[in-house]
Formats: structure tokens, C-alpha cells, sequence
């Protein structure tokens, strides 16, 4: 089995920035020579997270939006003391840090609007990396 790896560096604009990285990620596959396999797209940090969604402003925004509802800030979270992004954590655990995709004939596999994004759940705007692993023959 041949394993490749590479990471995607990018800034983000803070609190609930999406950045679509899709492109990244089919060029690393393509790049890798691996043929048939998986590839791993991972976030090390605690408050970023990958998820696949249609690339559509109202659908973004409504992905926001339920963000926001389902854990808002500023709710009396024992973090807070220590850092104001206690909300920020919790969306990153409910979302997950990482996916992983099937690679057939060299090419990633992803449904027709399924777009794979970083999404940015600090307070603040950030420099981040994705670690982008591909495993197969």
C-alpha cells in the first residue's frame, strides 16, 4: 500500500468562515498517483472542523444560522472563563475534525453538490492547515 500526505494552508475570517477545499483536496488525489484507496482530509485543532455540503450561499447561510441556534454564545459556558470560544469547541466536537472519501480510478468520489469545506468555528480569524492523507495502490 502507498501512502501520500500533503497539508492545505489557508486563512480564514473567523467565527463560522466556510472555505470550500474541495479543489485542494482532488488535485492532492490526482497528484498522488494512488489509483484506488481512501483519502483522509483532517484538521489538527480544536476548533475547526470539515464537512461536505452544496456549495450555495443560502444554504451556507442556513448552515450558519443552525450553527448559531443549536450552540450559541455566550450561554454560561464554564470555558468562557478561561477563553470566550467555550462555543466555539463544542460546534468543532458536534461537527467532527475529519472525513474521509473513496478514491476510484484516481479520482476522489463525491456526489454531484457535495463539496468538502473547512469550516472556521473561532472567535477570531486564523491560520490553518488540513492535513491531506492518501492511502491505496
Amino acid at each position: 500500500m502507498k501512502v501520500h500526505a500533503e497539508e492545505l494552508r489557508f486563512s480564514t475570517g473567523g467565527e463560522i468562515d466556510l472555505v470550500d477545499i474541495t479543489h485542494g483536496i482532488e488535485r492532492i488525489v490526482r497528484e498522488s498517483g494512488i489509483k484506488n484507496g481512501q483519502v483522509l482530509v483532517f484538521v489538527p485543532g480544536a476548533t475547526g472542523a470539515i464537512v461536505t455540503i452544496e456549495h450555495e450561499s443560502g444554504l451556507l447561510e442556513d448552515f450558519k444560522r443552525a450553527l448559531r441556534e443549536l450552540i450559541p454564545k455566550g450561554k454560561g459556558y464554564l470555558h468562557d472563563r478561561i477563553d470566550d470560544n467555550a462555543h466555539s469547541h463544542l460546534r468543532a466536537t458536534l461537527l467532527g475534525a475529519s472525513e474521509c472519501f473513496p478514491v476510484v480510478d484516481g479520482r476522489l468520489v463525491r456526489g454531484t453538490w457535495q463539496q468538502i469545506f473547512f469550516v472556521e468555528l473561532d472567535v477570531r480569524p486564523r491560520h490553518r492547515r488540513v492535513v491531506v492523507q492518501v492511502m491505496g495502490e
